[in-house]
């Protein structure tokens, strides 16, 4: 076993309290709003709609692009396997910790460099796309989705471990940040998707992807005008080095300083995370993070499908999916947030995952009642509040659980296995609807059934937290 480093055993326990005792994690409604009042959030906010843009690109406007294109249901969800690489992206995760890139990374730092370079990327990806026609060429379109999810997926690493280094250990803006980071992903997702869908059937898609190119340049300007947090990560990572030469025992050799450096880089992270929380707990939470999000899954990767075949025009969906849909995120993430920050985040996972899936019974009842547009508003308000109450709970839950020497490998880890469940097995939301014989309704009332497994392993987390004592160490922390 690797010799422990620099961080306390269970240091979660040190704010338990914002878990189960609101009353000191937040003193009254004011110091819960003081939260917002940090120039940090505007930052955390234009980089969370950098990370929010991609899934527009071989998203929402990709199936589009696809039914448009008179691919088959089967066929639009198994394209979206190339994001398989959001739930892969904890592999190279801890490189991000640790590379610094030539020029790049002397001029904006660790996390801005690898943005920028990523992004870079995506925009040449881009203009391929614009260049091409899934209907003749479906193999080159993949190509193409799967270079822009794999810079996608390494950007959301450097932009996530970029919020948490710029909160540091700062529990009580937590959910400030995880707001704004979620507003700002579904700002990126939503108003670039309206753009697409609003002018699809005048521009064609071709040209769409060109706007989205630009979109994407834009996205880079966001990037050069955010300031590098300041973190104590390298003194961590070398105070790490140094205890392991010292326990092993070795000598400064150019080989034993590669294979310290090396398991420090690839091994620790995820190590100290097992650690930390003991291997039982750490289990169920990283059983409850690929569960949580998967029948919301189910439903975003058929969503733009079931709408075509109701009957809704593109126009339709732009108006209503993308722009409403937008507006209402943004202000129910705003209110989920504060009521996190004030009553805690378990109660926040509860309440938003259940009501995350009683959402999803809205569009059951347009399957049964057809292209209402006062059904399908309401049907897009309740579930962007049900998803955006649900997330800022979720994204500042992973938040909390992680260390600050090893934000970027550690964050990774968790949210790529919410992602596992979001790119792999809704790849086959197409064939459960095929498998119902297109029963829409069918297939809504098993999304929402998806989401109870995760709760139950919440409620038994959130028990196994409260029944450790802290250790002595800790005692007064809070």
């Amino acid at each position: 076993m690797p010799p422990r480093v620099v961080f306390s055993p269970l240091h979660c326990l040190r704010r338990l309290s914002m878990l189960h005792n609101p009353g000191s994690a937040s003193h009254s409604w004011r110091h819960t709003f003081m939260a917002f009042r940090d120039k940090r959030l505007l930052c955390i906010f234009l980089l969370g709609c950098a990370s929010g843009f991609p899934w527009v690109l071989v998203g929402s406007a990709m199936s589009g692009w696809l039914s448009d294109a008179g691919l088959s249901r089967a066929a639009i969800g198994y394209f979206g396997s190339v994001t398989v690489v959001y739930a892969i992206n904890f592999l190279w995760a801890p490189l991000l910790d640790r590379i610094k890139l030539p020029w790049l990374g002397q001029r904006l730092g660790q996390r801005r460099s690898w943005i920028l370079v990523m992004q870079g990327l995506m925009l040449f990806a881009t203009l391929g796309i614009a260049c091409t026609d899934p209907a003749q060429a479906i193999i080159w379109t993949s190509l193409l989705a799967l270079c822009v999810t794999s810079c996608s997926a390494t950007q959301d690493v450097a932009v996530d471990a970029y919020r948490i280094d710029s909160i540091g250990s700062d529990t009580r803006r937590l959910s400030a940040a995880a707001a704004m980071g979620v507003i700002g992903w579904w700002t990126g997702y939503s108003l670039p998707g309206f753009l697409a869908f609003h002018y699809a059937d005048a521009l064609g898609w071709n040209q769409v992807y060109l706007l989205l190119a630009g979109v994407m340049g834009l996205m880079m300007v966001f990037t050069l005008l955010v300031p590098e947090p300041l973190t104590e990560r390298e003194q961590l990572q070398a105070q790490a080095e140094a205890i392991y030469m010292r326990r092993l025992g070795l000598s400064q050799t150019l080989w034993q300083r590669f294979l310290v450096r090396f398991s420090v880089t690839v091994i620790e992270p995820f190590a100290e995370f097992v650690r930390r929380n003991g291997l039982q707990l750490a289990l169920m939470i990283l059983a409850f993070v690929f569960l949580f999000k998967l029948g919301e899954a189910f439903l975003g990767r058929m969503s733009i499908q079931f709408y075509r075949e109701v009957g809704y025009s593109n126009e339709q969906i732009a108006d209503y999916s993308k722009l409403v849909g937008w507006l209402a995120t943004c202000v129910f993430t705003l209110i989920g947030s504060v009521i996190n920050v004030r009553f805690g985040l378990v109660r926040g996972l509860l309440i938003g995952g259940s009501a995350m899936a009683a959402s999803n019974l809205m569009f059951a009842w347009i399957a049964v009642a057809g292209p209402s547009e006062p059904l399908f508003l309401a049907a897009i308000l309740v579930d962007n509040f049900t998803t955006a109450f649900s997330s800022v709970a979720f994204v500042a839950f992973l938040s909390w659980l992680t260390g600050r020497a090893f934000s970027a490998a550690q964050y990774a880890l968790l949210s790529s296995l919410g992602n596992l469940g979001r790119t792999t097995l809704s790849s086959f939301s197409g064939e459960l609807v095929d498998l119902l014989g297109g029963n829409w309704v069918m297939f809504f009332v098993i999304t929402s059934l998806m989401v109870i497994p995760s709760l139950i392993l919440l409620l038994v987390i959130s028990r196994v937290f409260r029944r450790r004592p802290a250790p002595a160490s800790q005692s007064g922390a809070n």
